[in-house]
């Protein structure tokens, strides 16, 4: 037996052997570039603490994020046909499909869910970006006409967050339908007489803000959000113009009146809650006073004013 191979080396491998350290404790912000701890990015709520920036964010922590607790019950969405156009770019539609499941750990870029809000029921259907870019293709359609046939089901409000680079490409125009698909989702809300609401975070573009991410009966969105048709660069290309600073970013379509609120990450939970409570509870906000009648002159018959007789004014 060899002492020096079998306690000596390995001792004086272990006091020079550098520690594993993992690579995911520290995430630099995209906008000001400093370093951030990871627990301090999770307790900040993925937004920067030194420049504010608000990263993006899974579709399952926005959920958790809204409900009460965190607590909500996923909805099981429509089996949709999978690469109805046989569509192949660089790869198959299907392998991209494959990857993006295997990637994000979910069926589609689309979660709808139901839980509480202050008690209340409520709806949510959540963008996940990390699925190819939150596209809205056949599934995304039918994810959210059965989120609203569910709000109405429950009579809930329906919330609904974009995180999206538009309609899926990869579909054609099986894509392009689902605008009027969404449409006719917001309206079957709307005509039940239930709220509304569009949560715009970054990106909310291409077809999904042509269609339903427009119809919130209040908009709110959050900082630096990107809020558009079309990209930046393709519109000065077209209009052959420079756009002004900010151009699409949530602040600027709330100064131009595109948007009706821009609201921190961690005011949004509260906020919705409070708008909630001004559009679906009609009670007065105090007693009601009952008023003496009035009459219209004194018992003699004064049109003057005065007290009558039987005491009203």
């Amino acid at each position: 037996m060899n002492w020096i191979s079998n306690f000596v080396r390995p001792k004086i491998r272990a006091l020079v052997k550098k520690a594993e350290v993992p690579d995911n404790l520290w995430h630099k912000c995209p906008a000001c570039t400093q370093m951030i701890f990871h627990r301090e990015l999770e307790a900040s709520l993925k937004v920067c603490p030194h420049c504010g920036h608000h990263m993006r964010v899974r579709a399952r922590q926005r959920l958790q994020l809204l409900f009460d607790e965190g607590k909500y019950t996923t909805v099981e969405l429509p089996e949709t046909q999978i690469d109805p156009l046989r569509f192949r770019d660089r790869k198959r539609y299907a392998d991209r499909l494959r990857e993006a499941t295997a990637t994000t750990a979910e069926k589609e870029a689309i979660l709808v869910a139901h839980g509480r809000m202050d008690g209340e029921a409520t709806v949510i259907a959540a963008f996940d970006f990390a699925f190819m870019g939150g596209s809205m293709g056949l599934a995304v359609g039918d994810g959210l006409l059965a989120a609203a046939r569910l709000a109405v089901m429950q009579e809930a409000p329906l919330i609904v967050v974009p995180s999206s680079g538009g309609a899926r490409m990869q579909e054609g125009i099986l894509s392009l339908m689902q605008m009027p698909r969404t449409v006719i989702a917001v309206e079957q809300v709307k005509e039940a007489g239930l709220p509304f609401f569009v949560l715009l975070t970054d990106p909310t573009t291409g077809g999904v803000s042509a269609s339903f991410a427009m119809l919130g009966d209040i908009a709110i969105a959050e900082p630096g959000a990107v809020i558009g048709f079309a990209g930046q660069r393709v519109i000065e290309e077209t209009i052959r113009e420079t756009l002004p600073e900010g151009f699409q970013r949530a602040e600027y379509l709330l100064e131009h009146g595109m948007v009706d609120m821009v609201v921190h990450r961690r005011d949004l939970r509260e906020t919705i809650i409070n708008l909630f409570r001004l559009l679906r509870d009609k009670r007065p906000p105090a007693a009601v006073v009952q008023l003496p009648q009035t009459g219209t002159g004194s018992k003699h018959g004064d049109s003057t004013g005065g007290t009558s007789a039987d005491g009203t004014v």
